[in-house]
């Protein structure tokens, strides 16, 4: 079966230079391929013919002159031809060697919010580049692996104490038996940690104290360990302590924890991208630096992921 194309033919009055670098850079953002002058491709996929009525529009509007226009592919040699126009290896080495250079100069803990932040600018460049990626290859997985492996090691320099994931079953428990309890974890908490004292709080043991632990070895016998190693609760599998607690409680049916999980867990130990994580790695990152208490910190937290919840219940009163 041939492929199906799209390609936008414009012209626009050489006067009007204002609209061709609008246009141009609008295509560009697009991830386009370039015919020649004037004569843009994408593939014919769902959404794009819409994208490009829109740039067609805005042509006219500046009284140029546009079409639309749908082509399938003659043979296989066009085809080729047509695909190597989205080739993103380029972008793609590009980035690696950055990834590389940051890898070989910057993994360490003597500042660790510009680490923060270069490994959150490097995850965004990856994405924008695969987001125009629509004929993926090798050069995609090896960026993606080489992102990854600096997402960990960046992780072992921030966080050394983080745990290991355990292979056992996860036992359902009942939130009575929790109440009024201290719980203890890893001091200067990050994400996992914060999310889950806003939770235990929130939805298990209201009222709950907590204990930052200087090392997991000063954990009380009393207290209830959580997201370390040997702790009560941590993570188990491919569940991050955050989720292990909700399975846990019985509170893996509530849709906006889902999905403040499925944050929670990108931020913590990678894998599907979700698009507020940045915005809140970064706020919190912001928010470790200004509240170096760390029960000053999960006040500020809370109202955080109270936040994050309330706007994925999708409830606005």
């Amino acid at each position: 079966m041939p492929n199906s194309w799209l390609i936008l033919i414009v012209s626009l009055p050489t006067a009007n230079a204002a609209g061709r670098m609008r246009v141009w850079r609008a295509l560009k953002a697009l991830g386009c391929g370039v015919l020649r002058d004037g004569a843009y491709l994408l593939p014919n996929r769902p959404g794009f013919r819409q994208l490009l009525q829109e740039q067609m529009d805005d042509v006219k509007g500046g009284g140029g002159s546009a079409h639309v226009l749908v082509l399938d592919s003659e043979n296989a040699g066009q085809q080729t031809a047509f695909t190597e126009l989205f080739d993103r290896s380029p972008d793609y080495a590009k980035l690696i060697q950055t990834i590389q250079n940051v890898a070989a100069s910057e993994l360490n803990a003597e500042d660790p919010a510009r680490l923060q932040r270069q490994i959150t600018r490097l995850r965004k460049e990856f994405d924008a580049i695969a987001s125009l990626d629509y004929f993926p290859n090798a050069a995609r997985e090896q960026a993606l692996m080489a992102m990854e492996d600096l997402e960990h090691a960046a992780s072992a320099v921030l966080s050394p104490d983080e745990p290991h994931a355990v292979q056992r079953r996860i036992l359902r428990l009942q939130v009575k038996d929790y109440q009024n309890r201290q719980w203890a974890t890893r001091q200067r908490p990050w994400v996992d940690r914060l999310a889950s004292a806003w939770l235990i709080r929130r939805f298990i043991d209201p009222n709950a104290s907590f204990l930052w632990l200087a090392t997991p070895s000063d954990c009380p016998e009393q207290a209830l360990g959580f997201d370390f190693d040997g702790a009560a609760f941590t993570h188990v599998g491919a569940k991050v302590t955050f989720e292990v607690f909700q399975s846990s409680f019985g509170l893996a049916q509530d849709a906006a924890l889902n999905r403040l999980a499925g944050l929670v867990h990108y931020l913590d130990v990678g894998g599907i991208p979700v698009p507020e994580a940045v915005g809140l790695g970064t706020l919190i990152s912001g928010m470790r630096q200004q509240w170096p208490d760390d029960d000053a910190l999960l006040a500020e937290a809370e109202k955080v992921f109270d936040a994050f919840y309330q706007a994925f219940s999708g409830n606005d009163s």
